[in-house]
């Protein structure tokens, strides 16, 4: 494991702050070797979605999201917690620069139908600084890649029985990133070569925690991120997802709810806050 990339002296995104060595313990990966590779960032990326769920808990608990680096690592490192987008992509980020990668933060548009929605998610550009190979990769998405999608290589590309594709999008310098879901293609969102500096994704992540149109403020949302499989909790309902789009759902009771928290998902929290969040829940056959 290499840690040896200087850091520059007025670092915008803290990386000097992380604690790199607790992070690869928690992600599985002490004392590996980690050259900056493309096998490196793959062994990464299934690392990073094997440790951290993806949550908007504290959101639902009063707490708001702190996107600031040194709070992050806290709650996702140290406390066992997961997060959403801004905080795996500063995280996950800050990672690949201490081990010598090139990395581009990007701020993204989910898709959706109708006009353009505001940038809600954080995604990433990285790359091999000796070959200078380029991949999208992104830990942060929830339903998230199953690893890096290869930026120079002309798509598709299939990852663990999963298909995505990067391509040119409606305005010039921007690109979409596209997964075949079923026999379909969906669009998942859109992003560009726009500089994005941490104040940016503060004032996003003031819109995505506390705006009324936001989806995060309206009830839990919780997703592990396996390669055979995606498990979901939105609301009560639990969806596991497999390649080819194959879905199976059912509502979780209360009990099996605030189980689930801890078992499937590897959250921990108190019995306080699993019940303030059991009383959040729909009543049970209210969701469509």
């Amino acid at each position: 494991m290499t840690d040896s990339r200087p850091l520059a002296l007025e670092d915008d995104w803290a990386v000097d702050q992380l604690d790199l060595e607790a992070y690869l313990s928690r992600a599985g990966l002490a004392g590996v070797p980690l050259p900056a590779t493309g096998q490196t960032l793959a062994r990464l990326h299934r690392g990073h979605l094997a440790a951290f769920t993806f949550e908007n808990l504290d959101i639902l608990l009063g707490r708001g999201v702190r996107v600031d680096l040194e709070s992050i690592q806290a709650k996702l490192v140290a406390a066992g917690r997961g997060g959403y987008c801004y905080e795996h992509g500063q995280l996950f980020g800050a990672v690949l620069q201490r081990l010598g990668f090139e990395v581009d933060r990007r701020l993204a548009r989910v898709w959706r139908p109708g006009p353009a929605g505001p940038r809600t998610h954080m995604t990433l550009r990285v790359a091999d600084p000796a070959s200078g190979q380029r991949w999208l990769a992104d830990v942060g998405f929830g339903s998230s890649p199953a690893g890096p999608v290869p930026l120079d290589v002309p798509g598709p590309h299939e990852i663990d029985g999963w298909t995505y594709d990067v391509r040119p999008g409606d305005r010039p310098g921007s690109w979409e990133l596209w997964e075949l879901q079923g026999e379909e293609w969906a669009r998942q969102y859109a992003f560009d070569d726009a500089i994005v500096v941490p104040v940016d994704v503060v004032l996003s992540n003031h819109y995505t925690a506390t705006h009324p149109d936001s989806w995060f403020t309206h009830g839990p949302v919780v997703v592990r991120r396996a390669p055979e499989a995606i498990i979901s909790l939105l609301g009560r309902t639990q969806t596991v997802t497999r390649p080819g789009y194959v879905k199976e759902r059912r509502d979780l009771p209360d009990a099996e709810w605030c189980d689930a928290l801890p078992a499937t998902f590897g959250l921990s929290l108190s019995a306080g806050e699993l019940e303030h969040l059991r009383r959040l829940l729909p009543a049970p056959g209210s969701q469509p």
